[in-house]
């Protein structure tokens, strides 16, 4: 059994084998660039090494720095996690030629079904249904327009060195084709160096239907059955689910079955992932059931099948790698129950755009659900990698009990004063057509109006900030409360910002509703309503700047930089007199005092970013 491991990774991945290499009695390794110094996967392995700048370029995709990281360790094995050099042969075999333990599959297996076009002849070799389409040597505009042509519309075109949605063009029609044809060259020339494509016919009701499979070095080849991860935007997965809906048990057993013979066709090792096209037009039917690709690593949704077999599939990687057998064979795999996952990103919902910052405040779901993370509160989600912060990952007996738990524990996910994509994913999970399970890779774009989370809070939200709020400041003086009657029944307006815009709100006398609430900062109330989550503050003091909330404090109304400080603790100062000057969004925001005063509290450093909420000073009323 291997002793020391490397993981050659970040992020959950890197957590999630850590996790279980600690189990095995594995000594863990961790790479880390500069972005990642304090990162949990870090802390959390036995050893770390740092291997480079931010970039990953300049970090995790130098495969030199990562085996000169293992050597320097003493670690015996790399495990490259997903992503990154995970399917990169060449970074394979040189772990190899040093000496050290690859926890994946052969090289040589890695290149069979890296390109396209050599994978789907082999699978036609093997007996493997392939989508119909045009894999030729023949690459001219002319030859693959007239190949477009007699396949029919729509027609997809890929290229052939391809992947994560990148190279790819939908075709309605054959005057769209040219363009379209020329567009998806120059795209795959420059990401993957390499301009060759293939064409597909376009399947007009698809369903993305995978098999996880797996291989050991004694020639045995075993399946841990399917899932569905149709639930995509733009290519990427969104929610998986195993096992898929509407699968009986022949369809089953014939898709099943040709992963395991496109595994056996290129003699494969390790974990591995085939994927399947399915025309859902007429329910899944195996005569309309298509090979796609292979990935040669674990994948991101690998925990469903962990879920509903009882299996650890990175166990399972380790010991094939120390030269086990399989841990069971196909007769001791079943399928017990159902299993979602839900990708929790860093990015605005109306957007989708990426999203940065300190998660200053981040609370995930607890009790009856599996949480995949790399991050805590006070983590930085860094511009130079991918924005996912977790995966939220449910089961139960059946379809309807497992996904409405996915529902109810993606409702109290709160991230601040980074965006999410959680009240997205609760709207999908809660949407008719997907509880239906009758949903194609459509989905989310044909439901795209139901799916977008609303802009500024609800009106309960604000309610219960308002309480929040009204709790923090209830021993202070309530400088922009109006209405407030002491020693009788709470009868008060509070005037709040959120997302922006101004409110006024009646306080009720208590919390109550689904609203979950919580202090973000002095004077900001956090507000989550099915994973929507907003930083409520209490509104300018009247006369004052913005971030000024009642009792003094004053706050960041907005992310930025602190430009200028223009005070010290204890100065006297007088209502309107500047104090810190932020900068966001290209221009300069003076915050000033809100009365005559004393300086009681300065946390503001010139220079420093802060997030929306941060205290920056504290004036104290002056007698």
């Amino acid at each position: 059994m291997i002793q020391s491991l490397l993981i050659a990774n970040r992020g959950e991945i890197a957590c999630r084998i850590i996790r279980t290499a600690r189990a095995m009695g594995i000594r863990t390794v961790a790479v880390y660039s500069d972005a990642d110094a304090r990162a949990l996967h870090v802390r959390q392995a036995d050893a770390a090494v740092h291997i480079g700048a931010s970039p990953a370029r300049e970090s995790y995709l130098v495969g030199e720095r990562i085996i000169a990281a293992a050597k320097q360790a003493g670690a015996e094995a790399i495990h490259p996690g997903y992503g990154f050099l995970s399917e990169n042969a060449d970074f394979a075999e040189a772990v190899i030629a040093a000496g050290l333990v690859w926890v994946g599959p052969r090289p040589d297996s890695i290149r069979a079904m890296g390109l396209k076009d050599a994978a789907k002849a082999r699978m036609i070799a093997a007996g493997v249904p392939v989508t119909p389409g045009y894999l030729g040597e023949d690459q001219s505009p002319d030859r693959l327009q007239a190949e477009a042509d007699a396949i029919g519309y729509p027609v997809l075109i890929k290229a052939v060195a391809g992947g994560g949605g990148k190279g790819m063009r939908l075709v309605e029609a054959p005057e769209g084709f040219p363009d379209a044809l020329a567009s998806c060259q120059r795209e795959a020339a420059s990401s993957f160096g390499d301009e060759r494509v293939l064409l597909e016919k376009y399947i007009l009701s698809p369903r993305h239907i995978e098999v996880q499979v797996f291989g050991d070095t004694h020639g045995n080849v075993v399946h841990l059955f399917e899932r569905d991860c149709s639930l995509q935007r733009r290519h990427q997965k969104v929610i998986e689910e195993a096992p898929a809906p509407g699968m009986d048990e022949e369809t089953r057993e014939a898709i099943c079955a040709a992963a395991v013979r496109a595994a056996r066709a290129v003699d494969y090792v390790g974990a591995g992932t085939i994927e399947f096209i399915a025309d859902a037009s007429e329910g899944l039917r195996a005569d309309r059931i298509w090979f796609m690709e292979m990935n040669t690593r674990l994948q991101v949704e690998h925990p469903v099948t962990e879920e509903i077999t009882g299996q650890d599939l990175v166990e399972w990687q380790l010991r094939v790698a120390s030269g086990e057998e399989l841990p069971r064979r196909q007769d001791e795999l079943a399928i017990s129950g159902w299993a979602f996952e839900a990708r929790l990103y860093a990015e605005d919902p109306a957007t989708f755009l990426p999203s940065t910052g300190t998660l200053e405040q981040c609370h995930f779901p607890e009790d009856h659900v599996r949480v995949e993370t790399g991050f805590e509160q006070g983590s930085v989600i860094s511009p130079f990698y991918d924005p996912m912060i977790a995966k939220i990952i449910t089961n139960g007996d059946t379809r309807e009990d497992a996904l409405s738990l996915l529902a109810q524990k993606l409702e109290g996910v709160a991230v601040w004063p980074v965006k999410s994509n959680a009240a997205f994913l609760h709207r999908a999970a809660t949407h008719p057509v997907f509880q239906d399970g009758d949903v194609t890779t459509a989905f989310l774009a044909d439901h795209a109006e139901d799916l977008i989370p609303p802009a500024e809070p609800s009106r309960e939200m604000l309610r219960q900030a308002a309480v929040q709020l009204v709790h923090q400041f209830e021993d202070r003086q309530r400088e922009g409360l109006n209405g407030f009657r002491l020693n009788a029944a709470p009868n008060m307006t509070v005037r709040m910002t959120a997302a922006g815009q101004a409110y006024a709100v009646a306080a009720p006398d208590d919390f109550d509703g689904d609203v979950y609430t919580s202090t973000a900062a002095p004077g900001v109330a956090l507000v989550t309503e099915n994973g929507l989550t907003f930083g409520i503050a209490l509104a300018r003091h009247q006369g004052g700047a913005a971030g000024i909330a009642g009792d003094g404090a004053i706050l960041a109304p907005m992310p930025g930089r602190v430009t200028a400080v223009e005070v010290a603790a204890g100065d006297a100062v007088t209502r309107g007199q500047r104090l810190v000057t932020l900068e966001a969004m290209k221009m300069e925001h003076g915050l000033t005092a809100p009365f005559d005063g004393t300086v009681v509290e300065l946390n503001a450093v010139q220079g420093s970013q802060v997030s929306e909420g941060t205290l920056l000073v504290k004036v104290e009323r002056a007698e």
